[in-house]
């Protein structure tokens, strides 16, 4: 089992990197989500000037936000910053959509974007709106041709895991391992290590870990709609809250803070859902979490990518490799 760790973007994000490389994360991933935090392409290229061996790469990053050829010259720009260390993660998007007001992308759109991606860093002729493209930067502008850059698939759901199958080198799932994966399976993670008898409602924890339950509360109410989310835990009081805002501002509202901070509204619903951390993110002891990480293994996952949140990044991040390798 590799142990990696996801970043939503910050300003702190490169000096976070450095701090995983040095506690021995085998890869760094971050978020691309526009609206909510800044450019994962520039915290990566600066978190690369300051490491040398952790792997970087962006997860995941949507279709519909940047031309492949755009994407193409920031994967080579990458590379050559980082030779070797880096992996790519697309997806159909999830808040870098929702937070534009948009739905998913169709996934034959995404195993396109993929294919037409791959072949631009192979340095080949391919065609995009009807117009033939091709890499032409010459030497010194960016890594080489051919780039065979890993590329993952964000696919929970048999549609997405098809695409994956098709076109990508594994999977890039959230929460719940995807039972059809086989080979690299990155499984992204939240949670806290606890201290001995700490309170899983205790302020600390929330700021920690609450962030992997809110997430569930906005998807939710994405995916599903309102009835769902109130039936869940605290979920009528964070429904009411979002209900009384104009309907076509709702997605502004709905995912903000995400992954990153609560918002009131989640954390009065955390306080009633708390109970839930320990189910559905990686907060526990010690050995409870050591135990978690062994079932995921045998559940096919390859790489736990661990997502801290709260006022003490690097503090989150070593104390969970400490406890989950030690």
């Amino acid at each position: 089992m590799h142990i990696s760790c996801a970043l939503a973007p910050s300003m702190q994000t490169p000096e976070h990197i450095h701090v995983a490389e040095e506690l021995g994360f085998v890869r760094a991933w971050a978020y691309d989500s526009p609206a909510l935090y800044p450019d994962v392409w520039m915290q990566l290229a600066l978190a690369a000037t300051r490491t040398t061996t952790i792997g970087i790469g962006p997860a995941v990053l949507v279709p519909s936000l940047r031309h492949p050829m755009t994407n193409a010259a920031a994967i080579a720009t990458l590379v050559d910053l980082a030779p070797g260390r880096v992996s790519v993660a697309l997806g159909s998007g999830f808040t870098g959509r929702h937070t534009l007001g948009q739905k998913p992308l169709r996934w034959a759109d995404v195993e396109h974007y993929v294919t037409v991606l791959r072949a631009l860093l192979r340095g080949q002729v391919t065609e995009w709106e009807g117009a033939a493209i091709q890499m032409l930067h010459p030497s010194g502008f960016g890594a080489p041709r051919p780039m065979e850059v890993p590329i993952l698939i964000g696919a929970d759901g048999p549609k997405g895991t098809a695409v994956a199958d098709a076109v990508g080198d594994g999977i890039f799932a959230a929460s719940i391992p995807n039972a059809a994966a086989h080979g690299w399976h990155a499984l992204l993670q939240f949670g806290t290590v606890l201290q001995d008898g700490e309170d899983v409602r205790s302020p600390r924890v929330l700021d920690a870990a609450g962030h992997g339950v809110a997430v569930a509360y906005h998807a939710i109410f994405e995916r599903n709609g309102a009835t769902a989310v109130a039936a869940l835990p605290g979920g009528q009081a964070w429904l009411d809250e979002v209900l009384a805002l104009p309907a076509a501002q709702r997605h502004l509202a709905t995912h903000e803070g995400h992954l990153v901070r609560l918002t009131g509204r989640d954390r009065a619903a955390l306080v009633a859902g708390a109970d839930m951390l320990p189910m559905m993110t990686l907060t526990g002891t010690p050995d409870a979490l050591r135990a978690r990480v062994t079932e995921l293994g045998h559940r096919g996952v390859t790489e736990i990518a661990y997502q801290p949140a709260g006022d003490d990044i690097p503090g989150e991040l070593e104390r969970f490799i400490n406890a989950v390798t030690n």
